[in-house]
């Protein structure tokens, strides 16, 4: 077999780029430098500017723009959407502020530096106005994108690629003299009913198929494929570029993909291991650093770019971090990944080359060239040396109940008919800091069989392994033989210093003073841990809103704070607001109490008097796509009420969703005030 270059074998180009996908991070981290510094050096140095060994072909430029869309995708899916939302004039600020500042800039320097006509200055200015999260994947390793900082400039990227894009279209338009009445129509209705309809109708479609389909889970993903790229085509289809239909997906699709999930596991394994990869690749492979002696016009057009965007977006970035009292470790972070710049400003040179905007020759492309090389070579590195002192300075921080490490464990009998269910609710109250293994139980009584039922159990607990594996969580699973099943619970909870037990029910009928049924009303009475009673049936992911029962007195029993967090990170985790129904109760009081608690999420409560006029509200105001949250009580202590025993069965059979009864601790495991924010 001969060779030659450029390689044009598929197997073995496809071959090579996962030797550069595994060795090129690899090898950089080796001294401390981001892995995908290595991945865009590898493209440079084997493209066709470099030893010309790979050829930027269709196959590459296809790959290139899938990575780019994955990319933005993400980025909108792990958005703290909650937090977004609150925080979204940080988002605006910066996003208005780091268009503004550069876009003025650049269009003086591109009319008095470089003598461009005002078209071609503005489109100059565009090119470095908006910005590419080429340092995304460092965001992501490095678990950072919750911090508000970093939450504001991704938020903020939507605004400036769509600002700087629409300046694209606009200057286009104007030179190719079709910027009149029906231009301006057009662009505006198409961007308005773009919006509107993935925000209305992509949440609304997905809940319907998670709620319908229950086929093998890589269903999920290819649903989830087809929203992305459905709403990239659309976003070219009305005038702009795909990255903000693909960031916009991210966000509608937000809420119904838990961080903590199978599904979302999946999608960033596809885009870490596959298409982000080839989205830097194809970037290195633009780049040529041999157009530095190509005369001095590319290096002042080059000088001139680098200048303007390091200096635009360190202001903007500085700005925002004093408006808004940012340490100066999330000022850089916020500089390093807004001065990253990739496809946007590729696709503004190239589209003002290929139209003929006067002054965007290849002189101006390949300073455009030569300025993506350089911010791809810094942002990483100031993305990376901000992160770490982000991460550092979270882990000083005191006790924060979301990575707080709970042990879990979900026991199962043989009936049992809904464990995944069970094991995504688990996995949400788990949350992803935590290296804690979720635990499994079935307890086997014993007798002449027992061999044999305790290898058929463990077969079954073999799938819920599997299961969960999907989302990178180990599993341990354990088989008690007991006559008792809740004692063979409770001695695996008491072996295993569990802190949270989630059990399901089935709604089945109890016999008279019994709320569940002997094995769960057993398990309640010996145990002080947090129990989750859980009936659930439908997907968690599809959530809308926690409807939370609080009967009179709850606040004052033991883990009522503990409680409340774990009821607010169900929240957090679905982007379901919460509605507390507080029975015979001060609704005010309640609202504070919740808000002392970390997690800021949507607040709602209202006085409910009786317990009468609540089972009525039950009956005519529990959606679909409501998770029914009561915070009940152990017979005898603080917060139990007679109503309490028959609640959970009036409860099941007046909704058909999903529901939850939760028992705080009836001790101090911990300091309750650290779930406060002010102790």
């Amino acid at each position: 077999m001969s060779f030659s270059f450029p390689i044009e074998n598929p197997i073995l180009i496809f071959g090579l780029a996962m030797l550069i996908f595994l060795t090129a991070p690899l090898l950089l981290e080796r001294y401390r430098l981001p892995g995908i510094i290595g991945i865009i050096v590898a493209g440079a140095a084997l493209g066709p500017n470099g030893f010309g060994i790979l050829q930027r072909g269709e196959t590459f430029t296809l790959l290139g723009e899938v990575g780019l869309v994955y990319l933005m995708f993400v980025a909108g899916l792990e958005i703290n959407l909650n937090q977004f939302i609150e925080y979204k004039d940080r988002s605006l600020v910066f996003g208005l502020l780091s268009f503004i500042i550069p876009q003025t800039a650049g269009t003086l320097a591109g009319s008095y530096v470089l003598d461009l006509t005002l078209e071609a200055a503005l489109l100059f200015a565009a090119i470095f106005s908006s910005h590419t999260l080429l340092a995304y994947p460092v965001v992501n390793r490095l678990g950072i994108a919750k911090n508000e900082a970093i939450t504001s400039t991704i938020g903020g990227t939507i605004l400036t690629d769509t600002l700087a894009l629409l300046v694209l279209a606009i200057v286009i338009a104007s030179v190719g003299g079709t910027l009149d009445a029906t231009f301006w129509l057009r662009l505006t209705v198409g961007l308005a009913a773009f919006f509107v309809g993935v925000w209305l109708i992509v949440p609304r479609v997905g809940r319907w198929f998670f709620r319908s389909v229950d086929q093998e889970s890589y269903f999920e993903f290819l649903f989830v494929m087809t929203i992305l790229f459905t709403s990239a085509f659309l976003a070219e289809a009305i005038g702009v570029k795909h990255i903000i239909g693909a960031f916009l997906a991210g966000l509608a699709l937000n809420q119904l993909i838990p961080e903590t999930g199978i599904l979302m596991n999946r999608i960033e394994f596809v885009g870490n291991a596959l298409f982000i990869p080839f989205f830097l690749l194809s970037v290195g492979m633009l780049v040529d650093v041999w157009v530095l002696l190509e005369g001095i016009e590319t290096i002042l057009i080059a000088g001139s770019l680098l200048v303007l965007v390091v200096v635009t977006k360190s202001a903007a970035a500085w700005m925002t971090g004093r408006i808004y009292r940012y340490d100066n470790t999330e000022i850089l972070g916020m500089f390093g990944l807004s001065v990253g710049q990739a496809a946007a400003a590729l696709a503004i040179v190239l589209i003002g080359f290929d139209a003929g905007v006067p002054g965007f020759d290849r002189n101006m492309i390949n300073g455009v060239v030569v300025m993506i090389l350089v911010v791809s070579l810094i942002s990483p590195m100031l993305v990376e040396r901000a992160g770490q002192g982000i991460r550092r300075a979270s882990e000083q921080e005191p006790y924060d109940p979301v990575g707080a490490a709970q042990r879990i464990i979900i026991p199962f009998s043989k009936r049992s008919q809904h464990k995944e269910a069970l094991l995504d609710f688990a996995l949400l109250l788990r949350g992803t800091q935590s290296d804690e293994p979720l635990y499994t139980l079935s307890v086997v009584p014993p007798g002449e069989e027992v061999d044999a039922e305790v290898a058929e159990v463990e077969e079954t607990l073999e799938v819920t392994e599997e299961y969960a594996s999907g989302a990178e969580v180990p599993v341990e699973s354990r088989v008690q033989v007991d006559h008792n099943p809740a004692s063979g619970i409770i001695r695996a909870v008491l072996e295993n210093r569990i802190t949270t037990l989630v059990i399901g029910w089935d709604g089945a009928e109890s016999r008279q003073r019994s709320i569940f049924g002997s094995i769960i009303d057993q398990v309640l009475h010996r145990t002080d841990q947090v129990v989750f009673v859980s009936h659930v049936r439908e997907p968690v992911s599809t959530t809308r809103r926690l409807v939370v029962i609080l009967p009179p007195g709850i606040d004052h029993n033991d883990g009522f704070y503990e409680a409340v967090h774990q009821i607010k990170v169900l929240s957090e985790h679905t982007g379901a607001s919460i509605r507390g129904l507080v029975v015979e109760g001060n609704a005010d009081q309640f609202e504070r109490l919740f808000t002392l608690v970390e997690l800021d999420v949507p607040l709602q409560f209202e006085r409910i008097d009786g317990w009468k006029p609540l089972l009525e509200i039950l009956s005519d105001a529990i959606r679909p796509n409501d998770l029914l949250v009561c915070v009940s009580a152990r017979r005898g202590t603080i917060g139990w009420h007679e109503e309490l025993q028959t609640l959970p069965k009036n409860i099941s059979t007046l909704i058909e969703g999903n529901f939850v009864i939760v028992y705080p601790a009836t001790v101090d495991r911990t300091d309750d005030r650290q779930f406060l924010r002010f102790t």
